[in-house]
């Protein structure tokens, strides 16, 4: 399926329900399984790796199967470990090709038994789940924040508790640390103190959550409003003291025209008349998943970045350092990758350009997402927008309500 999209006028006016944070919840979900809570996850995200996560935790067949969901296989790895009984986890063909190893290796340091099916060092893994004694392992920290946050959540159940070693320089830490103060919110004391985290053997308690809205899926209508004539967007259930380290958008969109007016539970957010930079650098390290909004805002307003931080794109849903390249060059931005885990432009555009543009999307849900502002400029054309159910299932209907035109492309 292909949509097509334009927007006839330039300007964005509107109310967004936002998606629940799919990072939350299903960190939620692991901690109410293991509290054995009765009490709701209230606001739960709908997105197609909650829904995942959920049907694994209450699946009785002993082969999973998690498709494209990276957090469900991470975080399930070390979930079943410690759950008796032997299961397989596999996922689609992306996920037999995004490694795992780091993480099989620190939980087989704890005893756990997991081999693994296929290529040594990726899903489908085989686990026999069982009671497994704490201590200490290691995780190099620069690689996956997921992987740190699937052992902490396991942590308090085991024998005599964790300690975490991190490694090397850590990256995302703000997802770490979002996984640390929800587990604190159920009851676990933690320290972390220099490379070392430390978790007792405790309870958690069977607490009630609300779930707040995604912060990076807010990063798509900042970019949109930046990119429109006027407008004002109201984004519902946003809180500026937010467990989500994309919550930096406020301030990263100071200098993009866009102001934000938090009001109770939503932000308000207006086009400004303020100068863009002329050129832009930004450090991705902690706020990973807003790389490609940043990089196809700043091609379509033309300015120039080099933009460090990003070896982690290269082992999401697809390598997202080639599909940037390779898609933003349909608009004549020729990306270069000045070193591993870097992207640089030097905002010049090449005169040979799609007229309408189709971007595929290489079953990534933010190369959907984060391409279809482009739609602010000019008509074009996605590939496969149903990929973004991932973590926006509601997305093109919003657009349609701001006053998109959205229609299935059967040429």
């Amino acid at each position: 399926m292909k949509y097509f999209l334009s927007k006839k006028d330039k300007n964005l006016n509107g109310t967004i329900n936002l998606p629940s944070s799919k990072s939350i919840s299903n960190r939620l979900l692991i901690i109410h399984s293991l509290s054995n809570s009765d009490k709701p996850i209230e606001n739960i995200s709908t997105s197609d790796d909650t829904i995942v996560m959920q049907k694994a935790l209450h699946e009785k067949s002993n082969l999973i199967n998690i498709g494209h969901a990276g957090t469900a296989m991470r975080f399930l790895t070390a979930y079943f470990s410690i759950i008796p009984g032997e299961r397989i986890i596999t996922g689609s063909e992306r996920m037999k090709q995004r490694p795992i190893k780091i993480l099989v290796d620190a939980l087989r340091i704890l005893g756990a038994e997991i081999e693994y099916e296929g290529n040594e060092g990726f899903p489908p893994l085989k686990i026999k789940g069982k009671n497994l004694k704490g201590g200490k392992t290691e995780l190099n920290g620069n690689i996956s924040s997921q992987y740190i946050s699937a052992l902490l959540l396991i942590a308090p159940i085991l024998k005599g508790g964790l300690t975490l070693h991190l490694t090397g320089n850590i990256i995302s830490r703000s997802y770490i640390e979002m996984t640390l103060k929800l587990m604190e919110q159920s009851g676990i004391l933690w320290s972390w103190k220099g490379p070392d985290i430390h978790i007792n053997e405790q309870s958690y308690n069977s607490e009630r959550f609300f779930v707040e809205s995604d912060w990076t899926a807010a990063s798509y209508w900042y970019e949109m409003l930046s990119l429109s004539d006027s407008g004002s967007i109201t984004l519902k259930n946003l809180h500026s003291e937010s467990l989500q380290g994309d919550c930096i958008l406020p301030s990263w969109f100071k200098g993009f025209n866009i102001k934000s007016k938090f009001k109770g539970d939503d932000v308000i957010l207006e086009k400004t008349d303020s100068l863009v930079p002329k050129n832009l650098k930004l450090n991705f390290t902690e706020n990973p998943d807003l790389a490609q909004t940043m990089v196809v805002l700043c091609v379509l307003k033309n300015i120039p970045f080099h933009f460090t931080g990003l070896k982690t794109l290269k082992i999401k849903e697809t390598d997202r350092i080639f599909a940037l390249k390779t898609e933003l060059a349909k608009l004549g931005a020729n990306i270069t990758e000045p070193a591993n885990g870097e992207l640089s432009w030097d905002g010049s555009l090449s005169l040979k350009k799609d007229p309408i543009p189709c971007f595929s999307t290489y079953t990534d849900h933010r190369m959907a997402l984060s391409l279809s502002p482009v739609a602010m400029c000019r008509d074009i054309i996605i590939d496969s927008p149903e990929v973004v159910t991932k973590s926006y299932p509601l997305f093109f209907k919003d657009l349609v309500q701001t006053g998109y035109i959205v229609r299935e492309n059967k040429n």
